[in-house]
């Protein structure tokens, strides 16, 4: 599942292409035809992204104007040809030069603003957000006898933040995942996960090695992978640590592989 760093940059995306336009909107898969056909050549507003979550408004006059869309596992938006129509296309946005492409979401609806804030209300504090308070959640957190490795994939605590960020923000930390919330320092989280967040915006992947630890640095092979980006423990199940050299561990924790290095995470 695409982490909040990758919503976030698809919502730049839209507005560097589609403000200022009135895009064709249609639903070639025909399951969000109804809704597009209301919003098909009307003016373009604004993207914006809580999480995972994306929203999409137009001017309309009707309540219901913003296209709310979750990629969920499968998921994707691609930037493409106009003529482009290969796959399920559940929703194309298009003008004369470039079109977004909707395929195989969670889901994609047509919302009002009402149903919007109430969709983000239910979400936590953002880290690539400048307008996030993690003031409430570090409240939240400090009292909780859950591990902090679940808490950071509680998306009312911490939306955006995935496995991948989770994984490495607190092997940075030299954090024992199983290590209770109240326990953890959540100031240094926060910042960390800010930080990482805000480099995959800029570059469009998620690297968190420091620079003594790159491939250039270590004289070791760049790091081959689906998911792209130097990592120091995800995915990295029986390798060796970069840091002391033990084999990175890997254990099912609520349904997602948790990663993490036995020895540089001990905690206390």
């Amino acid at each position: 599942m695409p982490e909040g760093h990758v919503i976030h940059r698809l919502a730049q995306h839209l507005n560097r292409e589609f403000t200022d336009t009135s895009p064709i909107v249609t639903s070639p898969q025909g399951r969000f035809d109804a809704q597009a056909r209301t919003l098909d050549g009307q003016p373009y507003l604004e993207s914006d992204a809580y999480g995972k979550h994306l929203f999409i408004e137009f001017d309309v006059s009707q309540p219901e104007r913003i296209i709310y869309i979750h990629l969920g596992l499968i998921g994707s938006l691609h930037f493409e040809d106009p003529a482009e129509t290969k796959g399920q296309i559940r929703l194309h946005m298009a003008t004369n030069t470039i079109a977004a492409n909707l395929r195989g979401p969670q889901w994609c609806r047509l919302i009002t603003a009402e149903e919007k804030a109430v969709a983000v209300d239910k979400l936590g504090a953002d880290p690539l957000r400048a307008d996030a308070d993690p003031k409430p959640i570090k409240e939240k957190v400090n009292k909780s006898n859950r591990s902090i490795a679940s808490l950071l994939m509680d998306q009312s605590l911490f939306p955006g933040v995935g496995n991948i960020y989770r994984a490495e923000t607190l092997f940075r930390l030299g954090i024992d995942p199983f290590s209770s919330g109240k326990d953890a320092d959540f100031d240094a989280i926060w910042a960390d996960l800010v930080q990482l967040m805000a480099e995959g915006v800029k570059a469009g992947r998620i690297d968190t090695v420091r620079p003594e630890h790159t491939p250039e640095a270590m004289n070791r092979p760049p790091r081959v992978d689906d998911h792209g980006g130097e990592v120091y423990v995800y995915r990295r199940a029986g390798q060796k640590c970069y840091i002391c050299g033990t084999p990175i561990n890997e254990q099912v924790m609520e349904g997602r592989n948790l990663f993490w290095c036995p020895t540089c995470q001990k905690g206390d």
